[in-house]
C-alpha cells in the first residue's frame, strides 16, 4: 500500500466514526495538501494553506509561553470547529465540524488517526 493509499485510508476511517466531520484533509507542515475528503465549496489549497499557518501559530504560542510542545489547535466558530492536530513532525490532520459535534469524541478520534498519518508518513516508500 502507496503512502497516499495509507493516508486516504486514515482519512476514509477517521470520517467514518466522526458523522460531524464536514471536511477533512492531510497536510504538510509547509501547507501543501496530501490526502483530504472536502465538499465542494471547500477548496483544498486554501484548507491547506491555512491549516499549516495556524498550526505555526500555534507551535509558536505554546514554546513562546513556555508551554511545551503544541497537541492541537481548536477554532470555535458560530457554525462549528476547525481542529488542527500535528501527525508527525511532517503532516497535520484538519477536521471542519459542525456546530453539533460531540468535541470530546472528535478529538479522540483525531488523535488514533494522526498516530495512523504520523505512522504512515515514517514509514520507507513502497516499491511498485
Amino acid at each position: 500500500m502507496t503512502k497516499a493509499d495509507q493516508l486516504a485510508a486514515a482519512l476514509d476511517d477517521f470520517l467514518a466514526v466522526s458523522p460531524e466531520v464536514e471536511a477533512a484533509a492531510v497536510v504538510s507542515a509547509d501547507g501543501l495538501p496530501m490526502a483530504s475528503a472536502l465538499p465542494p465549496h471547500v477548496e483544498e489549497d486554501r484548507l491547506a494553506a491555512m491549516g499549516a499557518a495556524l498550526l505555526t501559530l500555534g507551535e509558536r504560542a505554546a514554546a513562546g509561553l513556555g508551554k511545551g510542545d503544541l497537541a492541537q489547535v481548536f477554532v470555535e466558530a458560530d457554525q462549528g470547529y476547525v481542529v488542527l492536530m500535528a501527525a508527525g513532525s511532517h503532516a497535520v490532520l484538519v477536521a471542519v465540524t459542525s456546530q453539533s459535534a460531540k468535541v470530546g469524541l472528535v478529538l479522540f478520534e483525531m488523535r488514533r488517526s494522526a498516530r495512523r498519518v504520523a505512522e504512515a508518513m515514517a514509514a520507507p516508500a513502497a516499491t511498485e
